[in-house]
């Protein structure tokens, strides 16, 4: 898939039945057949990785315009807003996280998930394309908090106790916004002490993705949760819009590049 070109991007809402089977596509490329998720979930027929959300939720595409049509698609993020969770019945991840503290906040919700790349577009302008994108929604709907889950790769969190306990120590959600991890799945995060963590170790453990948002101003629910059927282990990912850092928000509305 890679192009000679530099990419020609554009980013809009999934609005056809054939844009979400690209955004299906895509996510099963990177989610079953590059990180072995599987589950009910998993169309091997159609090569399709979907959930019961999707027909509640937006999704957001990016496109190469310099590739055929069919073939463009080369990232997607699926956003779930309050009256989409209320149609589904909740939100995504509040089967693995209690998102009362979010809720009892009164600022209307977005929960950001789904997100993946084709790996020839990542490390570069990509995903901030994709931000521009959410931070234009943010503004429109006038969104108080984003979250979401957001993963490590495999299910052993004693192999993650080094990055999973850095979060916890050093990025901790605040009591109001602290969500917890629910479930015979839930993992603690703080299992190492900070002053025996190799910190250069941990960040390079911890996904891109995850150390882009702390950059913004994120921060973390309390407990991890090890999801066996997508074959990761999962924080909750919280984001106060109000609270975003100076930098952040450059970030965060495509004003400086990432090195995500």
């Amino acid at each position: 898939m890679t192009t000679m070109l530099s990419p020609d991007f554009d980013v809009s809402l999934a609005v056809s039945a054939d844009d979400l089977d690209a955004a299906k596509r895509l996510r099963y490329d990177v989610f079953v057949t590059e990180l072995g998720a599987d589950g009910p979930g998993v169309d091997h027929a159609a090569y399709h990785e979907e959930d019961r959300f999707d027909p509640f939720a937006k999704h957001l595409l990016l496109r190469d315009r310099n590739l055929p049509a069919g073939r463009d698609v080369v990232g997607a993020y699926r956003l779930l807003t309050q009256k989409g969770a209320a149609a589904a019945g909740q939100f995504y991840c509040e089967d693995e996280y209690d998102l009362t503290p979010l809720k009892r906040s009164e600022k209307p919700l977005l929960e950001l998930g789904r997100s993946c790349l084709h790996p020839d577009y990542r490390g570069g302008a990509g995903l901030m394309h994709l931000w521009q994108a959410v931070s234009d929604i943010v503004a429109r709907e006038k969104i108080g908090i984003l979250f979401g889950v957001a993963s490590f790769h495999g299910t052993d969190a004693d192999g993650l106790a080094g990055p999973l306990s850095l979060l916890h120590h050093r990025h901790l959600a605040p009591p109001h916004l602290r969500v917890t991890a629910k479930g015979d799945a839930a993992r603690p995060l703080n299992t190492v002490p900070e002053d025996q963590i190799d910190r250069v170790a941990a960040m390079r453990q911890t996904p891109s993705l995850i150390k882009a948002y702390l950059r913004l101003g994120g921060c973390v629910g309390q407990g991890a949760f090890v999801d066996h059927a997508f074959n990761t282990t999962d924080i909750c990912l919280i984001l106060d819009t109000h609270n975003l850092t100076a930098r952040g928000r450059k970030l965060y509305q495509g004003g400086i590049t990432a090195d995500v």
